[in-house]
């Protein structure tokens, strides 16, 4: 039995698979090894009863998450999930190597994604070429939910936001000053709290004032992220996912047509692909 997990800060998607079939599939609270310890992701996974009764069954693990990058971070994943799955062995990566294999399998490209954050490299095939765009929602994440939420968030409190918007985001979320200060400044995990607004951007996509909001977010990830990497590989195939990316699909090709750059593939969740992936292999 294998187990295959993509995640984000705010879901991660699990399939358990045994024989070429998927027994059983899932949303649960998404894991960030960046943000969040051990504690936490040990009462996530003893929380399922579909991972309490088929624990001792998987043998191989492979886990995709934000946050993922670095050996320490998949160091700490790789021990809480060894120590939870006895007789599997774990394999952990970063969300880009995920939205690699779910778009391109073993083909070389440009691989994007614009969904909770935002980042974008080129694929061999094989592995990820490092580079330095994966900095997290304060300093980048141009585009993704996160970012787009920040833009919501200060023209609310500066009073920049138009009446009727402001209407809207009150109809759906109860806050105020004191309350977004908190949670974006004081709580454990603020990048939760800026994803909790993706359903407001994406329902009210076709509002002027949100439109515009998305507009110069999805510019900025396509001049920040996809130019350079087209420029140095002029050749490669883009494809992108994430829930931004096939939301906001039009804008998204729109923007990429202006710098001359063609997406060729956008696909929402990882996650089907993904495991279709690691069927095939095992």
């Amino acid at each position: 039995m294998i187990l295959v997990i993509f995640t984000g800060s705010r879901y991660a998607d699990w399939r358990l698979a045994d024989k070429g079939k998927v027994l059983h599939g899932f949303r649960t609270q998404g894991i960030n090894s960046y943000i969040q310890d051990d504690n936490f992701i040990n009462q996530l996974l003893n929380k399922n009863i579909h991972l309490l009764y088929n624990a001792e069954r998987i043998r191989k693990i492979f886990f995709f998450g934000a946050g993922a990058s670095s050996k320490d971070r998949q160091d700490k994943i790789v021990h809480v999930f060894s120590s939870f799955f006895k007789n599997a062995r774990v394999k952990v990566s970063h969300d880009l190597d995920a939205s690699a294999i779910a778009t391109f399998g073993d083909e070389k490209g440009i691989v994007g994604i614009l969904g909770s954050g935002s980042n974008a490299a080129y694929f061999t095939g094989k592995k990820i070429v490092d580079n330095n765009y994966g900095l997290g929602y304060i300093l980048a994440d141009e585009g993704s939910t996160n970012w787009m939420a920040q833009q919501l968030l200060r023209d609310f409190l500066t009073d920049a936001m138009p009446q009727g918007f402001r209407e809207k985001l009150l109809e759906k979320h109860t806050i105020d000053r004191k309350l977004i200060l908190e949670r974006i400044y004081n709580s454990p995990n603020p990048n939760i709290f800026l994803t909790s607004f993706a359903d407001l951007i994406f329902d009210n996509k076709s509002d002027p004032y949100m439109a515009a909001i998305i507009k110069r977010g999805v510019e900025l990830f396509v001049k920040t992220y996809l130019v350079p990497l087209a420029d140095n590989y002029p050749d490669a195939v883009i494809n992108m996912t994430g829930s931004v990316a096939q939301n906001c699909k039009d804008c998204l090709l729109e923007i990429a047509e202006e710098y001359h750059l063609n997406i060729e593939t956008i696909v929402k969740e990882p996650i089907q692909n993904l495991t279709k992936y690691y069927i095939n292999k095992n």
